[in-house]
């Protein structure tokens, strides 16, 4: 009865109170509660529907007739007379009734998919959500260790500037000991040779000769010790400096073991390493947390959209190359097919024109059908004879020679392929990926063409 009230349509027959409406007439264009629902005509052209003060919607503008058809051709709701006479003559018509089930399951279908692609959307959020909390614990337990070892090496740089100055003040009251001692020395030595010199000076001034002869000789007027302070000095500075000496060592050896620490808390990229750029990896990849190692997988990483990350199963490296000579080794478990080689910043991420070796911005070694293996650039390719037997290939770059050359690492090692090139960019490690992975081993820089 309250749901009735809350319409505020109420029986067109009811005159003397107001009695909530149960349903519309079509036809009549009226009202009706209950008590009139029971009395109301039963003829079909008496068309009943919920309670409505807009019945006028349900008459065909043109004809003033009940609207009873669908027009799937014009998509449009018509009477008996658009039908039979009018614009929608000869059309496939439905009644409201099919018309409203068709599209109720048209509906229904597409809430299904809807309902599928929430879900969907739903579970790569909650991944996300996942991987975002992973992240931030890794970087709130990388954070606290920096921190740790940060205080730790103020602790040891504080140990270390307490002890040198305590080392300094210590050297400071024994080279004062030291020297006063030797000051001490020297003044009584001093105040000995004052008064050997007013005596030499007194007999020189006499000007009898028989006083003169009859003194002690001249030579024993001289300092029997002489020469022996500058000994005392002398030894006084060598100990001093093997002093100094010990004390850098000791200095030195600590500072050593701090940095030492430093090394092995902190990792710090050496300047040989290539790791993988994993904002440019294909969907279909896993990058190893140690950016090592790119493996190929069926489903899709729902990884953020970016410029630069390639849409077909590849990845390039972080660090690039702009001058100099290098090589680096990579292992390859793949059973499928497989790219290595270098690339241009500037190559193309998406469509054909981004595989390694099939445009002018790239060079590539790779394996096809079943052991077949061409080295590849700006889509010419050159076979490669025999099979590689080794999962091992070392590529070396000459930026200013303009040389890429791939090695099959067994033994003897095994020269493959050389290409010559002008490069005009920096270059930058590429691997292409399907059903395997490629792990880089390592690398370096200056190295020496095989024999």
């Amino acid at each position: 009865m309250e749901n009735l009230l809350s319409t505020g349509i109420f029986c067109t027959y009811c005159v003397d109170s107001l009695v909530p409406a149960v349903k519309s007439c079509l036809h009549c264009e009226a009202s009706l509660c209950d008590k009139h629902l029971r009395v109301h005509s039963k003829s079909p052209e008496h068309v009943l529907c919920d309670p409505s003060t807009d019945l006028e919607t349900r008459r065909c503008s043109v004809h003033r007739e009940l609207i009873r058809y669908y027009c799937t051709e014009d998509a449009a709701c018509i009477c008996v007379s658009c039908r039979l006479d009018g614009e929608h003559r000869g059309h496939r018509v439905e009644t409201l009734d099919e018309a409203s089930e068709n599209k109720k399951e048209k509906l229904r279908n597409v809430l299904q998919k809807l309902t599928t692609k929430r879900e969907e959307t739903k579970k790569s959020v909650q991944s996300l959500e996942k991987s975002r909390r992973k992240a931030q614990e890794k970087a709130s337990g990388e954070a606290e260790r920096v921190t740790a070892l940060f205080i730790d090496i103020r602790r040891r740089l504080d140990n270390l500037e307490k002890k040198v100055l305590s080392e300094i003040s210590r050297q400071e009251k024994e080279e004062t000991q030291t020297l006063s001692t030797v000051i001490q020395k020297l003044e009584i030595k001093k105040d000995k040779l004052s008064m050997k010199i007013k005596q030499i000076e007194e007999l020189c001034n006499m000007t009898d000769p028989l006083t003169v002869l009859q003194e002690p000789d001249t030579g024993d007027l001289c300092d029997p010790e002489e020469g022996g302070g500058d000994e005392d000095t002398g030894g006084h500075d060598r100990q001093r400096h093997d002093g100094d000496d010990r004390d850098v060592a000791v200095i030195s050896d600590t500072l050593r073991d701090i940095i030492l620490g430093i090394r092995s808390g902190i990792y710090v990229e050496d300047p040989a390493d290539i790791l993988l750029d994993v904002n440019t990896a294909a969907n279909t990849l896993h990058i190893s947390d140690d950016l090592k190692t790119a493996t190929w997988g069926i489903e899709l990483l729902n990884l953020p959209q970016r410029a630069e990350r390639f849409q077909y199963n590849e990845v390039i490296s972080r660090r690039r190359f702009t001058s100099g000579r290098h090589y680096w080794d990579v292992e390859i478990n793949i059973i499928r097919f497989w790219r290595v080689g270098v690339c241009y910043p500037s190559i193309d991420r998406r469509g054909d024109q981004s595989h390694i070796g099939f445009n002018n911005k790239s060079w590539s070694l790779w394996k096809y059908n079943d052991n077949q293996y061409s080295v590849a650039h700006d889509r010419i390719e050159t076979r490669i004879p025999g099979y590689i037997t080794n999962n091992r290939v070392r590529i070396c770059l000459d930026y200013e020679a303009g040389q890429l050359s791939f090695y099959e690492l067994c033994d003897p090692i095994r020269h493959l392929h050389t290409f010559t090139a002008t490069f005009t960019e920096p270059l930058h490690a590429a691997l292409c990926v399907w059903e395997g992975s490629i792990k880089i081993l390592g690398g370096g820089s200056n190295w020496v063409k095989p024999s």
